[in-house]
C-alpha cells in the first residue's frame, strides 16, 4: 500500500516545496510581476512540466508518457479560457497589480484541493456540477456583450455576482482594499475585503473549467495518477501565463472589443458542450486568432488610444 501511494506523497512533497519557495521567498513582499519575471516563471514551469514527463516515459513506459503530454496539452489550452476570466475579474474589481499574484497563488492552492477532490470522485460529483457549465456559458455571453455596449469608462461589474452577494449577507465587506489581506478585524468584528470576494470568484472560475477538463482528460486515460499531475503541473503555470499575457497585450487599442469576442466564443463553447464538443486545441486557435487580429489592428493604428489596456477598473468602494 505504501508503494503505492509514494507517487502521490512524493508528488504532493514537490508541489508543496515549489508553492512554499514560490511565496516564501520569490513572492514575500508584494509586487507588480514584471512582463520578464512572467516570462522566466512561465518558462521554468513548463520546463519542470518537460521533466516531469521525461521521468513519466522511463518509469511507467511510452504509453503511460504519451497520456501525461496529452494530458497536459488538454489542460493547458483550456487554461487559456480562464486567464482571460481572471483579466475581467481583475478589472471588475480594481484589483492593484501588486496584489494579483497573491490572489491566483492561493486561487493556485484552492484548485489543487478541488481537482484532486474531483479526479477521485469523477464519475458522481462531475455529473452532479455539470449543469453549471450552462450558467457559465450564459454569463460569460451576457458579459461579453455588456463590454461593448458599456461606455469605454466603466468596466462590467461582477459585485451584483450572486456568490458576492451571499458573502454580504454572511459578513460585512470592507469599502476598499486592506493591503494584500483577504479579512481584517474592526473594532472586534471580522470583515472580509474585497480581495477575498476576488479569490472566491476566481475558485469559482477554476471549478467550472475543471469540470470541463477533467473529463477531457479522463477521455484520454484512466488513471489517475496521470489526470492528477499532468492537471496540477498545467494549471501550476496560470499564474505565470496570466502575467504574460496581460503584460504584453497592455496598451492595445483593441484589447476591450477582443476581450468580449474571447468571452462569447468561450460562453458559446460551453453551451455547445453537450452537442458538439470543441477541440482544445481548436479554441486554442481561434483565441490566438483574435488576439492576432486585435494585436495586428492596434498597431495599424498607432496613437494615444481612447481607452486604456484594459477596461477600467471600478472604484473599490462599489463592491462594499
Amino acid at each position: 500500500m505504501f508503494m503505492e501511494l509514494l507517487p502521490w506523497i512524493a508528488f504532493l512533497a514537490m508541489v508543496g516545496a515549489l508553492l512554499a519557495l514560490d511565496l516564501g521567498v520569490f513572492h514575500r513582499n508584494a509586487h507588480a510581476v514584471t512582463k520578464k519575471e512572467a516570462l522566466v516563471w512561465s518558462v521554468a514551469w513548463i520546463g519542470l512540466a518537460a521533466v516531469f514527463n521525461v521521468g513519466v516515459y522511463l518509469i511507467q513506459g511510452q504509453e503511460r508518457g504519451i497520456e501525461w503530454t496529452t494530458g497536459y496539452l488538454i489542460e493547458k489550452s483550456l487554461a487559456v479560457d480562464n486567464i482571460f476570466i481572471f483579466l475581467l475579474i481583475f478589472s471588475s474589481f480594481g484589483v492593484p497589480l501588486m496584489y494579483q499574484h497573491r490572489v491566483l497563488f492561493w486561487g493556485i492552492v484552492g484548485a489543487l484541493f478541488m481537482r484532486a477532490i474531483l479526479i477521485a470522485a469523477a464519475g458522481v460529483l462531475l455529473g452532479a456540477l455539470h449543469w453549471v457549465i450552462y450558467l457559465f456559458g450564459a454569463f460569460l455571453i451576457i458579459t461579453g456583450i455588456k463590454f461593448l455596449r458599456e461606455s469605454d469608462s466603466h468596466a462590467p461589474s461582477l459585485d451584483k455576482n450572486p456568490l458576492v452577494l451571499l458573502v454580504k449577507r454572511v459578513m460585512p465587506v470592507t469599502g476598499g482594499y486592506e493591503g494584500q489581506r483577504f479579512f481584517v478585524r474592526r473594532k472586534g468584528v471580522l470583515m472580509a475585503t474585497p480581495l477575498f470576494l476576488v479569490l472566491l470568484l476566481v475558485e469559482t472560475s477554476d471549478l467550472v473549467f475543471a469540470v470541463d477538463s477533467i473529463p477531457a482528460i479522463y477521455a484520454v486515460t484512466d488513471d489517475p495518477f496521470i489526470v492528477f499531475t499532468s492537471n496540477i503541473l498545467a494549471i501550476l503555470g496560470l499564474r505565470s501565463l496570466y502575467f504574460v499575457l496581460s503584460g504584453y497585450l497592455a496598451g492595445l487599442r483593441y484589447l476591450k472589443p477582443a476581450l468580449a469576442a474571447i468571452l462569447v466564443f468561450v460562453g458559446i463553447k460551453m453551451l455547445l458542450i453537450d452537442t458538439y464538443k470543441i477541440d482544445p486545441l481548436v479554441s486554442l486557435a481561434v483565441i490566438l486568432g483574435i488576439l492576432t487580429l486585435a494585436v495586428g489592428a492596434s498597431l495599424a493604428r498607432r496613437g494615444p488610444p481612447p481607452d486604456t489596456t484594459q477596461p477600467a477598473p471600478i472604484e473599490p468602494a462599489a463592491v462594499h
